[in-house]
């Protein structure tokens, strides 16, 4: 990779299909991308997919993977043709030893979504990778691994969704109907990532007001991790773009660095 200027590590609430048709989410998302420094590649470390040893997906354009059921079928027929990187694929197995190689695995809906609100030219370099665990100490340390990305122009994503419980959603709610559960983790959140509470972040499901219900199963917080380790000492540069509830849910994104 050329040498740029140092980006940030982003964290972001990725939204199902149907983000693209929400009146303010889409327009959120590209005011975000718009002041951050033009990225060489955008690395994605998206909920959904989760394979071990770390993979590393197409270095090359293929088909998106449309992983979702019961949608309209338009959202079966979005593209998204960024180029490919090979080049960061590369580092990425120098840094993480054992990385594989998954040539055939497209974007999925936790990259590819997001994206095509932030850079909807596809005209950025997307590597996607795998969470190989779910363990937050473990996410974490690949993250301290890939930081030396981000000297390299590299835009690290994790994408989650900041609670998520889709049992408890609430179509149509206003953000002010968001369920107590809901309300009460995002406040811990944002409060534990302003105190850059690492310790406490890491070992939410205990620490955390309503863990285990704003997470039945921990994947859509979990790329935070490798946000956090991505950060290195950079906590204290930090913002959040996006906040707010949808469907119940709360899609609070931050930016570290």
């Amino acid at each position: 990779m050329t040498t740029a200027a140092k980006m940030p590590t982003l964290y972001l609430s990725h939204g199902a299909p149907p983000l693209a048709d929400d009146p303010r989410w889409p327009g959120q998302l590209a005011a975000w991308a718009a002041d951050l420094p033009r990225p060489e590649a955008v690395l994605m470390v998206s909920a959904h997919w989760e394979d071990a040893p770390l993979a590393i997906g197409a270095t090359t354009t293929i088909p998106l993977v449309y992983d979702f059921w019961g949608f309209p079928q338009h959202y079966y027929e979005v593209q998204y043709r960024a180029p490919g990187a090979p080049a960061l694929a590369e580092r990425v197995r120098k840094l993480i030893k054992g990385a594989q190689d998954v040539p055939d695995r497209g974007l999925d809906h936790g990259a590819y979504v997001p994206l095509v609100e932030m850079y909807p030219e596809a005209d950025v370099p997307v590597l996607q990778i795998s969470m190989p665990t779910l363990d937050p100490a473990a996410l974490y340390e690949i993250g301290r691994k890939l930081a030396p990305l981000r000297d390299e122009g590299v835009l690290i994503v994790g994408s989650g969704f900041f609670t998520h419980n889709l049992r408890g959603l609430t179509p149509g709610a206003a953000e002010d109907q968001a369920p107590g559960w809901s309300k009460e983790f995002d406040a811990w959140g944002r409060e534990a990532l302003a105190a850059h509470d690492v310790d406490g972040l890491l070992d939410f499901l205990h620490k955390a007001p309503a863990g285990r219900l704003a997470h039945p199963r921990t994947e859509h917080f979990a790329p935070l991790f490798v946000t956090l380790g991505a950060a290195q000492d950079d906590l204290g540069a930090q913002r959040t773009p996006i906040d707010g509830f949808w469907m119940g849910l709360s899609k609070r994104s931050v930016q570290l660095g």
